[in-house]
């Protein structure tokens, strides 16, 4: 069995044993099992699964992150996920919340660029009056 722990900014999504482990890297896709050497990978955006010590699959919906197996342990960091026990109810929940998130992102960038814009005009404004 391996450790796995998949963690994101505010919490730890999964933390148990698991017997194997699915996950998609920037050059395809990989399973780990207890004996397989160390590795380090980066993650593309798509789902993690891996069976559990009672047998039953369960899914993580990832954004982009890193994976790192040390020997018995696992260690997957990225800035999004989601976990959920089928498919189905994991992309429903998926395409609400990532684009919830993308909608407060585009919020958050309008606001900056509207700042930025006036942070511009007042220093246009006080050259015009130095000269």
């Amino acid at each position: 069995m391996m450790k796995l722990k998949v963690l994101v900014p505010t919490e730890v999504l999964v933390d148990e044993e698991a017997a194997k482990i699915h996950a998609e890297a920037t050059n395809g896709h990989f399973c780990l099992l207890p004996r397989h050497i160390d590795i380090v990978a980066a993650l593309v955006p798509g789902i993690l699964s891996f069976v559990n010590r009672e047998g039953g699959e369960a899914f993580v919906a990832l954004d982009e992150g890193i994976l790192v197996k040390c020997g018995s342990e696992v260690l997957v960091s990225t800035t999004r996920g989601i976990r959920g026990d089928d498919l189905e109810g994991l992309q429903t929940v998926v395409e609400t919340q990532f684009q919830k998130l993308n909608e407060q992102e585009r919020t958050a960038h309008l606001a900056m660029a509207r700042l930025e814009a006036s942070f511009i005009r007042g220093t246009l404004e006080q050259q015009r009056g130095r000269t």
